[in-house]
């Protein structure tokens, strides 16, 4: 069941559907409003398939992508082989993650934030730390 401001967010995507696939660097589950995928599918339509490494990334990032619906009441049905693989047990954290949602299980997703394994204000130092967001340099 997503929680209603969620769904109040994700209204202008409910009736187009979205797709439900395996996180590429986490232990979560990734939810793409259709409009987000076909984007997102438009990029990688790009990838030459007789590159094989783009092949072989085509297939690893769309392995167990789902059509998904989320019906009147809210709910939407995740798959088992994808509760599986994120390991969802029993509480689930949804995650905005900019254009798309992250599912998580909640003590998988505590973990993954607690900082524990990483320095985050060299993290976000690094990533965005060189840019500028007004002319000036000054961000």
């Amino acid at each position: 069941m997503l929680p209603s401001p969620l769904k109040k967010q994700l209204a202008s995507s409910l009736q187009d559907g979205f797709v439900l696939k395996r996180s590429v660097f986490q232990s979560c589950l990734e939810l793409y409003p259709m409009a987000e995928w076909n984007v997102m599918m438009q990029k990688v339509n790009g990838l030459n398939r007789f590159v094989k490494k783009n092949n072989d990334f085509i297939r690893r990032f769309t392995a167990g992508v789902k059509v998904v619906e989320i019906d009147a009441l809210g709910r939407m049905l995740i798959p088992k082989d994808l509760v599986g693989f994120a390991s969802i047990a029993k509480d689930v954290v949804f995650s905005s993650a900019v254009t798309i949602v992250e599912i998580w299980d909640k003590e998988l997703y505590e973990k993954s934030i607690s900082g524990e394994d990483l320095d985050f204000a060299e993290l976000a130092e690094e990533v965005m730390g060189n840019l500028n967001y007004n002319d000036n340099g000054i961000s």
